[in-house]
């Protein structure tokens, strides 16, 4: 990674810890008042590249970084405990229910967790399908996850 696209990306983390983000445009704006040209398209590619996700909190739209400087089972705890609403079985899969738009911020945060009893996930906009293993695993991991958030 080059200086200034890292330089670039740490100001943009900043910007997204500094307040709530509607947009990439508005995001751009903040970037060029600290003295960065860059366009919506690299806005766009930054924000993956640093794990920023748009969630819905309070009604409005927002970009938000994970936690990344926590334990895992902190930021897993942390995120699950604000986003999360539901937690089911379903055979061999858990269903998470998250408000709109926070699927994927839960999602992250459970694939950076390295969970044994995953085999994968898939997020829509609300909601989470853990495959497990077997049935017990699906079991035991929403128990765990339970905890988690408690």
């Amino acid at each position: 990674m080059t200086e200034l696209k890292e330089r670039r990306q740490k100001a943009l983390a900043e910007v997204i810890r500094s307040g709530p983000r509607a947009s990439q445009d508005e995001l751009c704006e903040q970037l060029a008042g600290l003295g960065f040209t860059v366009t919506q398209a690299t806005i766009s590619r930054d924000l993956d590249q640093i794990g920023a996700v748009r969630v819905r909190r309070d009604g409005k739209l927002g970009y938000v970084l994970p936690d990344n400087g926590a334990a895992s089972g902190s930021r897993l705890a942390t995120v699950f405990r604000d986003f999360v609403r539901s937690i089911d079985p379903a055979g061999n899969l858990v269903v998470i229910k998250t408000p709109p738009g926070s699927a994927h911020l839960v999602g992250v945060v459970l694939d950076e967790a390295s969970l044994p009893q995953i085999v994968g996930t898939i997020c829509g906009d609300d909601t989470i399908f853990i495959a497990c293993t077997t049935t017990a695993a699906a079991s035991a991991l929403t128990e765990e996850l339970r905890a988690a958030s408690a």
